[in-house]
């Protein structure tokens, strides 16, 4: 069977209770639950959480919980893989037959149903990689300046100041929804990012959600999209 699993847990530090927050009428994690369930690609949809709250307002979304995360994987400092990879084992010892599996963020009203099912179907040609969305960056990186602490700025690298835009090379930021790889990718290869495929996404549509002032631009953007 081909699963998502979203990682939720309860400890989110700059905006308390991050993933069951109302976004726009509903608990944030509706969004990732929802258009999961909407793709049709998965036949699971598990949320794996060491949180009550959440475990309980998933289930009303229509997702499974048959674990509990334990709390050394809850912290603030444990990497998605090992998530992943402890809820595919926590799985197959329910006698689960898991093939491909999908991470899904909890926090992307942004989600799109076509990408997950790009993804799934990228992932089945892929080997022992990961499948996961980009944007371009907004402005050339090549370009980037750093400043100093008497507040004076250089290019981080000089050699491109004078290039022109169209001389650099476009580069891409992980938009931070969903990552597709096989059940022995996850708990064989941490390295996410390399040598993976990814799908280009619009810039509007990666929307990194860490403190307030993101939530809230997210919120009015969201408003005026289609997706509202």
């Amino acid at each position: 069977m081909d699963i998502a699993i979203i990682p939720a847990r309860g400890g989110s530090k700059r905006i308390p209770r991050k993933n069951i927050k109302d976004f726009c009428g509903q608990p944030m994690i509706s969004y990732a639950i929802n258009t999961a369930l909407k793709s049709r690609v998965f036949d699971k949809i598990i949320v794996s959480t060491d949180d009550e709250e959440i475990r309980d307002v998933s289930l009303k979304l229509g997702a499974v919980v048959p674990f509990q995360r334990p709390f050394n994987l809850a912290d603030d400092f444990t990497p998605t893989v090992p998530v992943i990879a402890h809820a595919i084992s926590e799985c197959e010892n329910l006698g689960w037959n898991i093939n491909y599996v999908a991470c899904i963020y909890p926090t992307v009203p942004f989600l799109s149903e076509k990408d997950l099912r790009t993804g799934k179907e990228a992932v089945q040609s892929l080997s022992h990689k990961y499948i996961f969305t980009v944007s371009e960056f907004p402005a050339p990186v090549q370009r980037a300046l750093k400043k100093s602490n008497k507040g004076i700025v250089k290019p981080l690298d000089p050699k491109n100041e004078l290039l022109r835009t169209q001389d650099l090379i476009t580069t891409y930021f992980d938009a931070g929804q969903f990552y597709w790889a096989h059940k022995s990718t996850w708990k064989s290869n941490p390295n996410v990012h390399l040598g993976g495929k990814v799908i280009v996404i619009p810039k509007w549509r990666s929307v990194d959600i860490d403190d307030e002032e993101d939530w809230i631009r997210a919120e009015k953007l969201y408003k005026i999209s289609d997706l509202s």
